[in-house]
């Protein structure tokens, strides 16, 4: 549920299972030089089809970060060794991209959430994405159709962080034509549910 609060820009641990190979840092793309074009983003390779066991070994390990390599195996009736090379393939391939804790963003000092829709100028998504990537709290950001270009998702400690942060920091970004900013009261993370009871299944 949300409720816009602020108009356009003119008004205003987790632990990784045990001895998996950790995912590869991206590789730095070089910064353009001041006026001209930013050079393209290294090919990323295909990644390799995925089976039943892979997409089962996918639905724990998004439940569970921290399930060791013998519990994964034992729920998808595979050997250890083929658990550790199948999750090691999926780290490789980029379908896993890393380990981490699913946290509750008020307990944690962040009071106030908000998707804040902008519109920006053509062509400057790269631009624009990479700045929003440096904002304290940005959790997701996506390229989107429709009445706005970019979907931004920020958690803060409070209402007048975020408004600084709107207010100061993305509206001042030169390609952001202007942005609209929707409170958030209440939200569910919908992850992945755990497995069923035996006599369930």
């Amino acid at each position: 549920m949300a409720a816009e609060q602020m108009a356009d820009k003119g008004e205003e641990p987790g632990q990784a299972p045990p001895a998996v190979t950790p995912p590869t840092a991206p590789a730095v793309v070089p910064s353009a030089a001041p006026g001209g074009p930013l050079p393209e983003p290294p090919p990323v390779p295909p990644a390799r089809p995925l089976d039943a066991i892979d997409r089962d070994i996918l639905r724990i390990l998004q439940t569970d970060g921290r399930a060791s390599i013998r519990s994964v195996a034992e729920r998808v009736h595979v050997s250890r060794a083929n658990a550790y090379a199948r999750i090691n393939r999926l780290v490789e391939d980029g379908v896993i991209r890393g380990f981490g804790a699913r946290v509750d963003h008020e307990r944690a000092g962040q009071g106030a959430s908000a998707y804040i829709t902008l519109k920006i100028v053509q062509n400057s998504w790269r631009t624009v994405r990479e700045q929003l990537q440096a904002l304290p709290g940005a959790t997701h950001i996506a390229l989107v159709s429709g009445d706005f270009d970019v979907l931004l998702l920020v958690h803060t400690p409070d209402n007048r962080a975020l408004r600084e942060l709107v207010l100061t920091r993305i509206q001042s970004i030169p390609e952001v034509l202007s942005t609209r900013t929707l409170l958030v009261f209440e939200e569910t993370d919908l992850g992945p549910r755990p497995d069923p009871p035996a006599e369930l299944a």
